[in-house]
């Protein structure tokens, strides 16, 4: 873990006496910070998009490309079967999965902006090498450095945000990265329904864009103030109370300077950390918090579906473009959905809104189900009906 830390006891009893207003330093934070939740965004939404279109098929994986137009008789799920096209796709993850560690160190001892640049430049480095890709391995070369650049920014951009926030909104603030992420996807899906028209170089300029969000977030990162959580957990307490009087616009900030250093004080008092989180407990906010929500959230499928929706909307019968203009939607609820959060979190609370999600995640999730089983069984009907006329036709000539 990163090792940020928040309020302790005390801070509960002084955050009535907390100071401050929104400023022109903060909404600069809060937008720089923001935008390495585009990273993960703008890569999810442009790699579904690119894995559906022909001349990269054609370029790296004719033997999908050459099935999928062939339109045999079987599902189109299994046109896409093809396991070096899986490599591709998955790499990123488990370079991402990997990267998490390194990236937790950095930003613990290197600081929040620290993490959040090193990720832009591998992010940037990673799109550079898939935009230019001659072969397989350049392909995967690239998706391991966008996936170690994701790692590191969806490690410290949700705590730079959090820690670089006012309390009062600070749930608010936390889901920029959330509200970043889908304007990613939907910035990639837009992109990817013009470029699958350039033949036969457009799935380059897809990918080879990924370097523009990488560029803003490490040009504006050299501008960034670390946190001041950041600083008081490293030592430096002047720097610390400079930078938080320079965010929250005053000087009449006592009060929270001193729940930041009492927070500190407490963080680095206690001992066998792992061994404490591991403790009865702390069992259940072990399981259901920092396990078991996240995971499930993931095993849900969600953003599988979201990954590969245009193929999914090309086995329902869609075609290319179309496919790709129906992501655009699907990204167009992403962020309607992260905008009423943002709204609703701070006054209606963190519980409501998993509650609320998960009602919608379920009723949704069968909706998918149902119309995938209902064109499965159309597809199953069809290819029945050509193998019996087909078998008849055989017998007829037989005799």
């Amino acid at each position: 873990m990163a090792g940020g830390f928040g309020g302790s006891g005390a801070a509960a009893g002084r955050a009535e006496f907390y100071e401050g207003k929104i400023t022109g330093y903060f909404i600069l934070a809060c937008i720089v910070g923001s935008f390495g939740g585009s990273l993960f965004g703008y890569d999810l939404g442009v790699s579904s998009g690119v894995t559906s279109m022909d001349d990269f098929l054609k370029k790296f994986f004719p033997d999908v490309y050459h099935r999928k137009q062939a339109h045999l008789h079987e599902t189109d799920y299994c046109k896409y079967d093809n396991q070096v096209l899986t490599l591709f796709t998955s790499s990123l993850y488990f370079a991402g999965l990997v990267s998490t560690f390194g990236a937790s160190y950095v930003t613990k001892r290197r600081g929040r902006r620290a993490s959040i640049m090193v990720g832009a430049t591998s992010f940037f480095l990673g799109g550079a090498i898939n935009a230019a890709a001659m072969n397989i391995a350049m392909l995967i070369v690239g998706r391991v450095l966008l996936g170690v650049g994701i790692g590191f920014g969806n490690q410290a951009v949700p705590l730079y945000l959090s820690e670089i926030a006012p309390y009062r909104i600070r749930g608010a603030v936390n889901q920029l990265f959330q509200l970043t992420t889908c304007l990613g996807i939907l910035v990639a899906d837009i992109i990817n329904y013009f470029t699958d028209r350039l033949h036969p170089w457009g799935w380059r300029l897809s990918l080879g864009l990924a370097m523009g969000p990488a560029t803003a977030i490490f040009v504006g990162a050299l501008f960034l103030p670390e946190t001041p959580n950041s600083l008081v957990e490293r030592g430096h307490l002047e720097e610390a109370r400079r930078v938080l009087e320079k965010v929250r616009g005053t000087h009449k900030v006592d009060a929270e300077f001193q729940d930041l250093k009492e927070a500190s004080d407490a963080a680095r008092a206690v001992t066998g950390t792992f061994r404490n989180l591991l403790a009865v407990r702390n069992r259940p906010q072990l399981i259901i918090g920092a396990l078991g929500i996240p995971a499930f959230q993931q095993l849900s499928g969600m953003n599988s579906i979201l990954f590969y929706s245009p193929v999914i909307f090309q086995s329902l019968g869609f075609g290319s473009s179309a496919a790709l203009y129906s992501s655009i939607i699907t990204g167009s609820m992403l962020v309607v959905g992260a905008l009423v959060s943002m709204v609703t979190v701070d006054r209606l609370g963190r519980r409501f809104l998993f509650i609320e999600a998960g009602i919608q995640m379920i009723s949704s999730m069968v909706v998918v189900a149902v119309i995938l089983a209902l064109s499965s069984e159309r597809e199953d009907g069809q290819f029945g009906q050509i193998f019996h006329v087909a078998s008849t036709t055989y017998l007829d000539n037989r005799t």
